[in-house]
């Protein structure tokens, strides 16, 4: 395994969940590993992502929480929230976790390589100056916020930037229609800010399931954000009091903050793969094949580089294999067509599976079954929220190929859901499954008639 002509058997640049894990495995199984980092610990999810983000989410959702409390005799007044607490408490967090990410690759036997990395010839990476060779280098880079140029675009900022700003915003616009928007609409409509939330398409959340994505919007709207579809932002000024957002229709919007969450790249800018064969996919993802080798057969990629599900889980699943594949006794790439995830959005979407529209493509008939309620807590809070669940069975073969939800703890639900999807379970395997009551959980398990 050991190639004494290099320093390393395997450098990995960037340790994010995905390069962490191909480091730390490859090591567990032999190999010489380094890891060239010049950011933090940990990636994108532990500091600018999913952790953060849900961390903001918990926070969010006590304000809803309070005036749900009402209903069940409990007085709240003179409830106040610090947004300077919230966040310091993070970085706090965070500061741990990354301490966490160097004590895993130190326990593996991995070397930590702090600096920028660039590629500097066949099989050999520069860090700042010193150059390190080995023979196989990992790219683990992940992914870039990505803001389109129009005019005052720059006074917007990232999602990498929201989670620590001086001052809380009062007023905020967010651009976009994907998940992260979408959460962050929620977020900050929940600390107490009024949200405008602008999306340039009829329906936002592409790529969902059309009932969920309808659904949403109208249980998004009911908590106070204002979703305005068909809305572009043409340009972004400063004013006495804020920002001055202008709409494609002229319409203006005074506000404190503007978050453009429209799009990730991938982060390869300053690599150099200039000197590199790599190839592109259509997406401007790099493109590797199931042992994710590059068309340069000393380079390698995955997680959110090489684009698919843009996931920690995918990207750790990676890692695993990949360093299964080349320093243990073989690996299969992850199966990635039952892959669950859950949007943090308020209320909180779960999927896993196929939509009901790529379901119609790919197994022609099938059977539609779906459940909408008011969730059990609600008939007391007061609170007009509706949950939605929704089962798309292939009538040929009668498996359950999708399986969505909008409504509290969705996220949670699906995970153990997701466990017989991958299974290949079936309609009848879900009629026979003896609910608990009461929960949400069991209304997958008794819905017996098909809508469509």
């Amino acid at each position: 395994m050991k190639n004494s002509c290099f320093d390393y058997d395997l450098l990995v640049i960037g340790a994010g969940s995905g390069g962490v894990r191909a480091a730390r495995t490859a090591a567990s199984l032999g190999a010489r590993v380094a890891v060239v980092e010049d950011r933090y610990m940990g990636g994108t999810c532990v500091n600018v992502g999913c952790v953060p983000k849900k961390l903001y989410v918990y926070a969010s959702e006590y304000g809803k929480g309070f005036t749900d409390a009402a209903g069940f005799g409990w007085s709240t007044e003179n409830v106040q929230f610090d947004w300077p607490t919230l966040r310091d408490n993070k970085k706090t967090e965070i500061s741990r976790l990354n301490r966490i990410y160097e004590r895993l690759l130190d326990n593996a036997g991995a070397t930590i390589i702090h600096g920028r990395a660039r590629l500097h010839d066949s099989n050999v990476v520069d860090v700042d100056g010193q150059q390190v060779s080995a023979e196989k280098v990992l790219l683990a880079t992940g992914t870039w916020p990505f803001i389109p140029p129009f005019t005052g675009h720059e006074h917007a900022l990232s999602s990498n930037e929201i989670f620590d700003l001086d001052d809380f915003p009062d007023r905020l616009v967010v651009i976009g229609g994907g998940y992260i928007a979408t959460e962050f609409a929620g977020i900050f409509n929940g600390l107490g800010s009024r949200v405008t939330q602008l999306y340039r398409g009829d329906l936002f959340m592409r790529g969902f399931d059309s009932d969920i994505r309808a659904f949403l919007a109208a249980e998004m709207l009911k908590t106070g954000v204002d979703l305005r579809f068909n809305a572009n932002p043409q340009s972004i000024e400063t004013s006495s009091d804020g920002l001055l957002v202008t709409l494609g229709n002229q319409a203006t919007l005074k506000v404190d903050a503007v978050l453009a969450a429209t799009g990730r790249r991938p982060n390869i800018e300053g690599l150099n793969l200039e000197i590199t064969d790599i190839q592109y996919t259509k997406d401007g993802f790099i493109a590797v094949d199931k042992r994710f080798q590059t068309a340069e057969p000393w380079l390698y990629a995955l997680g959110d580089l090489i684009g698919g599900p843009q996931l920690t889980p995918v990207a750790l699943a990676q890692g695993t294999a990949f360093a299964h594949q080349h320093y243990g006794q073989g690996s299969q790439a992850p199966d990635l067509e039952y892959v669950p995830t859950a949007v943090f959005s308020q209320p909180n979407v779960g999927t896993v599976g196929h939509t009901e529209e790529t379901a119609r493509k790919m197994f022609g008939d099938v059977s539609i079954f779906k459940s909408e309620f008011k969730p059990m807590k609600h008939t007391l809070s007061g609170k007009d929220e509706r949950s939605l669940m929704k089962l798309i069975v292939d009538a040929s073969t009668n498996r359950v190929v999708g399986l969505h939800m909008v409504g509290p703890d969705a996220g949670e639900i699906v995970q153990g859901m997701a466990v017989a999807i991958q299974m290949g379970a079936t309609k009848a395997d879900f009629d026979r499954t003896i609910g608990i009551h009461p929960t949400a959980a069991e209304e997958f398990v008794t819905m017996r008639e098909p809508v469509g």
